[in-house]
Formats: C-alpha cells, sequence, structure tokens
C-alpha cells in the first residue's frame, strides 16, 4: 500500500511539473546541446569530447573541444573556434590531436597542456576527413577524394577540381557505375587513404588505384585503423568489377609507407569491416556478414589471428546485429552495441570462452569508453530527454552519475515528453512494438489527433531515444506513434529479413494492426489519424495512399513511388537488386509492391517533400507522384529542397520540414497551426 501511494505522488508531483513547463517548439530543436567523440585520456583521469550547439536565428552551428575531469568536475573548452571535432589524446596524456576548420578546411592540429598552445598539423589543399593517428603519433592518416593519377599531391588534386568546376563545359563524363553516390558525382576521383608522416611532412597515398579506399560511408569515411606497432593499416575496400551491384568489401592491410596491399578475407563473398586492432596486436576484431548484396543482413563479430590467419566468429549465436565495437585493455574481450527491442545496450564477448553477456541494459546507448576497474563513459537519450554523458561502475547498481548538463536550462522550461511501449500481434502472429508519445497538456478526458510516423532503412528500429520529431508534433498537440514493424532491427534476423520482398506485405498488415489498437485509445481521435515517413517510410506513405483511405492525410518524404522507374536511377543497384528480387525485367514483385500500380485507389490529401541532390531515392520520384495527385485532383504540395540529398540540412531546411508538417497536419488534423507561413519562409528567412 505505501509503494503504491509513493507511485501516485509521484505521478501527481511530476504531472505538476510538466504542467508548469511550457509546449515544445521548432526553435527548441535548435537549443539541444550534444556531445560527441568522448576520449578517456590514457591514465583515466580526464575526458575531451566534442560540444555542438546551434543557432537558431542566425542558422549557425558551432563544435568545440571541451574537456573534465572524468567525475565531471572542471569542465571547460579547450577551442572556440566552433569547427573544432574529433579529439584523440596524445599517447602520453599531455595534448590532443583534433580536427578543425580554424583556418578553412579541415586540417589536423595539436593542443599541448604544457605550452598551452595549438599548432596546425596538417596542410593538405583538399582538407582531410576521418583522420586517425599513428600510436606512436608520428602519422596521420585520414581520406581524401583524389585522382588516382595525382594521388597524394593535393595542391595538384586541388587545381583540377578548380579548373573542372569552373570551365567553360559543366558535363559529367561516365564509363562505369556509381558514377554518383549519396549527393556527388565523382567525375573519375576516388577516397584514398592518404598518410602524413609529421616528422617528414610527407603525404603518401597508400592505397593508389581506381577503387574507393576506404569504402564510402554517408557519415563520412571510416573503417581504417593503425596497427600497436604504427607499422601498417588496416582499411576497407570493394575492389570487384562491379561495385555497384555487389556489397563484397574486404579488410586489407598495407603498410604505412605504401606498396602492395594484402586481402585479409578474401573467402567471404560478402561485406567485412570496421577493423580495429587489439591492443597487444595479436588480432584483428571486424564485423562482417554473409549474403552479397544484402546490405541488411546480420552483422556479426569476428576475429584475425595475424600470425595464423585463422578467423572465429564471436557472435554465431548472437541474433542480432554487432554495431559500435571496442577492445578491453587486456585484450581478452570486446565490447559491444547492439539493438534490442527499443533499446541500444551494451554487451561484452569472451575471446577465449566465447561467453556474451550484457554489460549495460534499459537504454539507447549511442557511444561508449571503457574505463580501468570496471569504469564505463556512455552517451544516451530517452524519448523525454536529449543526450548526455553518463559514468557507472558496471559492478555496483545505481551507479550512473550524469557527467555533461548543457540541456538542463532547456529541460527545466520546456515539457519534452516521454513515450511508452506498447504491443500488438501483427503479421505472422509475431508481437509488434509501437511507441506512443502523448501530447503537452494531455488530459486523459480528451481525445487529440493522431500521428503514425514510419521509419526508414527499411531495416532499423526507433527506441526509446531523443528525436525532434517526437516532440514538435506533440508540443503542437498530437499523439505521436512510432512503430517497429516487420523489417525492424533488435528482433532477431528473420524478423529483420521478413520485409525483403515483402515491402508491402508484412509490414502494412502489422502498422494498421497497430492503427486498430491505437484508435480504439480513449485519447484518440480515429477521425484525426495522418501517417508521415521518410525514405522506406516515404515509400511505405505512397503505398497507405493505394491501400486505405482511414487516414486524413498523409506526409512523404524522400519516398518512392514507381520502383521500376527508381531502379534505374539509384545508385547503389545492390539494394533493389536484393530487396525486390532482380531487376524490372525479371522480377514481379517491381510491379507488385509499385505504389504506381493503385493509382485508381488515391484520395488522400498528401505533403511530398524531396531533395534535388538526392541519389539514394532520386527526387524525380516525388515529382511523379506529386503529377498523379495533381492530375486526379488530389490536395497535394510539393517541397523540393534544391541544395540537400537523402538527409536535407538540419538548420537550414529542417525548420521548413517541422514547419510545413504543422502545416498540413493541421489544415487536415486540426492540431495547433504552424507558427510561420511555409512559403514566405522560403522567400524570406527574416520571416521566421
Amino acid at each position: 500500500m505505501k509503494k503504491l501511494v509513493l507511485l501516485l505522488t509521484v505521478m501527481i508531483l511530476s504531472f505538476q511539473a510538466n504542467a508548469q513547463k511550457r509546449a515544445f517548439t521548432i526553435p527548441d530543436v535548435y537549443r539541444i546541446q550534444t556531445v560527441s567523440g568522448v576520449r578517456l585520456s590514457p591514465d583515466g583521469t580526464k575526458i575531451a569530447y566534442a560540444k555542438n550547439k546551434t543557432d537558431f536565428k542566425t542558422v549557425t552551428s558551432e563544435t568545440n573541444i571541451c574537456l573534465m575531469d572524468s567525475d565531471g568536475k572542471n569542465v571547460c573548452s579547450l577551442t572556440e573556434d566552433g569547427g573544432s571535432f574529433s579529439p584523440v589524446w596524445t599517447k602520453d596524456g599531455r595534448g590532443l590531436f583534433f580536427t578543425s576548420y580554424l583556418n578553412g578546411s579541415a586540417q589536423v592540429y595539436r593542443y599541448s597542456f604544457d605550452r598551452n598552445y595549438t599548432e596546425q598539423i596538417t596542410d593538405f589543399e583538399l582538407g582531410v576527413d576521418g583522420a586517425v593517428v599513428s600510436p606512436d603519433n608520428n602519422l596521420i592518416a585520414f581520406a581524401a577524394e583524389v585522382y588516382p593519377q595525382l594521388g597524394a599531391d593535393g595542391k595538384a588534386n586541388a587545381e583540377a577540381w578548380k579548373k573542372k568546376k569552373e570551365g567553360p563545359i559543366h558535363a559529367h563524363i561516365a564509363d562505369k557505375l556509381l558514377y554518383r553516390h549519396w549527393t556527388d558525382y565523382s567525375d573519375g576521383r576516388y577516397w584514398h587513404i592518404i598518410v602524413y608522416n609529421i616528422s617528414k611532412k610527407t603525404y603518401t597515398d597508400v592505397t593508389p588505384g581506381e577503387f574507393h579506399s576506404p569504402v564510402f560511408s554517408p557519415s563520412g569515411p571510416e573503417g581504417f585503423t593503425f596497427s600497436p606497432d604504427s607499422k601498417e593499416l588496416c582499411f576497407t575496400s570493394n575492389r570487384t568489377d562491379r561495385p555497384a551491384e555487389n556489397t563484397n568489401s574486404d579488410l586489407w592491410t598495407v603498410s604505412v609507407e605504401g606498396g602492395e596491399a594484402t586481402c585479409l578475407t578474401s573467402g567471404n563473398d560478402a561485406w567485412d569491416g570496421s577493423p580495429q586492432y587489439s591492443p597487444d596486436g595479436k588480432y584483428i576484431a571486424y564485423r562482417f556478414q554473409t549474403i552479397n548484396g544484402y546490405e541488411s543482413d546480420r552483422f556479426q563479430l569476428a576475429v584475425i589471428d595475424r600470425q595464423t590467419g585463422e578467423k572465429r566468429n564471436l557472435t554465431e549465436s548472437f541474433d542480432n546485429w554487432v554495431e559500435e565495437f571496442q577492445w578491453a585493455a587486456d585484450s581478452k574481450s570486446i565490447y559491444f552495441l547492439a539493438p534490442e527491442t527499443g533499446y541500444e545496450p551494451l554487451y561484452n564477448v569472451d575471446l577465449k570462452k566465447g561467453n556474451i553477456r550484457k554489460v549495460l541494459g534499459g537504454r539507447s546507448l549511442s557511444s561508449f569508453q571503457v574505463g580501468e576497474k570496471n569504469k564505463l563513459y556512455y552517451t544516451y537519450s530517452t524519448t523525454g530527454k536529449p543526450s548526455a554523458l553518463y559514468s557507472c561502475n558496471t559492478k555496483k547498481a545505481q551507479s550512473e552519475v550524469q557527467l555533461t548538463h548543457y540541456n538542463d536550462k532547456l529541460e527545466a522550461e520546456v515539457d519534452i515528453r516521454p513515450s511508452e511501449a506498447m504491443w500488438v500481434i501483427g503479421a505472422d502472429g509475431d508481437s509488434v512494438e509501437v511507441f506512443v508519445v502523448k501530447p503537452h497538456g494531455f488530459d486523459p478526458s480528451k481525445k487529440y489527433p493522431l500521428i503514425i510516423n514510419v521509419h526508414g532503412g527499411p531495416q532499423m528500429q526507433w527506441m526509446d531515444s531523443y528525436r525532434n520529431d517526437w516532440q514538435v508534433f506533440p508540443g503542437a498537440g498530437y499523439v505521436v506513434a512510432y512503430p517497429n514493424p516487420h523489417g525492424s532491427t533488435g528482433r532477431g534476423q528473420k524478423f529483420c529479413r521478413d520485409i525483403s520482398g515483402s515491402w508491402g506485405g508484412c509490414p502494412y498488415e502489422d502498422v494498421m494492426k497497430i492503427t486498430d489498437m491505437l484508435e480504439q485509445l480513449p485519447y484518440v481521435d480515429k477521425d484525426r489519424m495522418g501517417a508521415m515517413g521518410w525514405s522506406y517510410g516515404g515509400y511505405f506513405m505512397n503505398w497507405l495512399q493505394g491501400q486505405t483511405h482511414r487516414f486524413k492525410c498523409l506526409a512523404s518524404m524522400m519516398g518512392l513511388f514507381d520502383l521500376r522507374s527508381m531502379w534505374g536511377a539509384t545508385e547503389e543497384l545492390w539494394f533493389p537488386n536484393f530487396e525486390l528480387e532482380g531487376q524490372p525485367w525479371n522480377s514481379t514483385l517491381y510491379k507488385k509492391w509499385s505504389p504506381s500500380e493503385y493509382v485508381q485507389n488515391f484520395a488522400t490529401p498528401t505533403l511530398i517533400i524531396t531533395g534535388e541532390k538526392d541519389y539514394r531515392v532520386p527526387y524525380t520520384q516525388s515529382l511523379q507522384y506529386f503529377s498523379v495527385l495533381q492530375t486526379l485532383g488530389i490536395p497535394s504540395r510539393l517541397i523540393v529542397f534544391e541544395n540537400d540529398g537523402h538527409w536535407p540540412s538540419s538548420l537550414r531546411s529542417m525548420p521548413l520540414y517541422y514547419n510545413s508538417h504543422l502545416e498540413w497536419f493541421h489544415q487536415y488534423l486540426g492540431g495547433a497551426p504552424a507558427p510561420w507561413d511555409s512559403e514566405k519562409m522560403v522567400q524570406n528567412a527574416e520571416a521566421y
């Protein structure tokens, strides 16, 4: 009885506290400050990290290097230029390397605590990407997009690219596929790894040739690392004849002085990547897949014995993806993150026995660093609390301490809404998870409009973690639901694989059953339901358009409309080849699952948003969809971001994204109106 009274008291106090806060608005998105690149000093007494903050009014973003004691005390900023990130401790702990735009292009700098002095280390005309420092601190490896014949000559590369851009004829010429990727045309350039010798001041292209080394990543070049003795690099590269049609990336090693590269994973014709040497240098740990062309195959963890070449799979019995990982200091085990039912817990696998144990669960971790004496440092967020840096002792319960507090003022002022998880029996009798966020000022006796947000990927999962969408819309009076239907990660590989070849099958059945459940909630107005989605989620909105009329409006972002024409315009052909089981001329799935085949059923008003530089889901897909809706007389609006790809600029484009959604939902669902007029936002930035 006492426990019940205490629980009710806590709930009442929490409700009263939230009632005193104001609703979350679009400008609040840009008050969130984040921490990344957390690095523990060699002696474990200090933490370096990058702190990012944005300014909505000036449309600017600043990232600076910060330092604190490992207990969270004595916080200070080491840089104030607004463009510094990726700190790396020197081996003696008396300095920091970091990357900065201090003098224009991204270069590596070194800060000395003894001299309180910062010096520029690299001066590569193209700038550096993904820089890593050798353990002996004498070398820096970074990626640059170069012409193969010019290699490590940064000046010549820069001049050649300038002539191309400023020449009288502006054209792209291609003789093979992957001539463009994500948002850029390659125009004969390839990503290569350049090694800079600090003492000799020399640059060496250690991955020459017409290959991308490392392989492309939307978040930037990654997948290369130094050996503990600083004598070689391990990197990833797809050196097959048709890289646009397969995912056969391999691990390679090469001397830091250049020369012949050695392939370590030629026996696996699927993806191998994310190499990390063990601290003792005996092993290379890496992630791998087993199905070529299937980019969402289960990511497993293995090690290569550097002396014998023997490979061992450490997570064969683990049925979820292995994501970020880190070696233990004694080289006897590996820590890793893995998606699991709406969270991202931390695990450890023993190298000798293969035992896997959960180290820290119940949280959506985004990064971590392992310290000595069971000390763990990590970042995570919840739906109702932005990300921060924490520490804990993994052997002591209730030992978690929050170390950064950059968002405390915002959290005290604004009602950042939490979520609750619900479960529904979906397709094939499987349980399907959905998170629900109730609106600001929630009154259980009232009914509210509902927005269902379907995730992209399609293989990923929504988590109990902070996301702007899940605060902007509840702040405007909407119930927001974000489901994890078949195709989502964190529920085992079969559940994830069930979407392939069935884009409009199992996931659609799941979302319909979730909608059935949601509309029965006493606080949901079943006559005011809308849906939104991005990428595959955008496709799903277009699929809903032809399959059901139960939603009053839809919002489709970067979505696929006509699958046959999409195949010929996207760049990574392995994706549709696997997901739709072939090409348009030999697979019936392009017709079966294409929203364009169901035009006769279209009736729902739709907001369409796309990026003109989106080469993953070409913006012409959205143009086709808009043309059809307009021809049929269905209310629709098209927004094309001129300078954006699949991920619009968070500062320059996303305010319009949020505002246009609020306009659309207000018109058809009756929530709070948008704060600005979207057309005026485009015509005059001062309008908002």
